[in-house]
């Protein structure tokens, strides 16, 4: 696992940094390629849902872990 590295997004027309590790931030664009989106469209999205509670990165991080076991569970599911 790396260590987590700065990424700029812009969220409201506003720029911000999320510090995420490589695998995430892959899986992340890897999402938002999947549903057609931008990585600054979804991430709005998630900034949208999150609790006040919930770092931005930290809510991109459940998103992808979201994201990922519920594909897992389709497959486990489908056989």
């Amino acid at each position: 696992m790396s260590r987590p590295v700065k990424h700029s997004l812009t969220l409201g027309g506003h720029r911000t940094s999320v510090s995420l590790e490589d695998e995430f931030w892959a899986g992340f664009r890897a999402i938002a390629l999947a549903k057609g989106k931008g990585i600054n469209e979804l991430a709005a999205e998630i900034d949208a849902d999150r609790g006040v509670d919930t770092g931005l990165a930290t809510a991109i991080r459940l998103y992808v872990l979201r994201w990922y076991r519920s594909g897992a569970d389709q497959t486990v599911n489908g056989l």
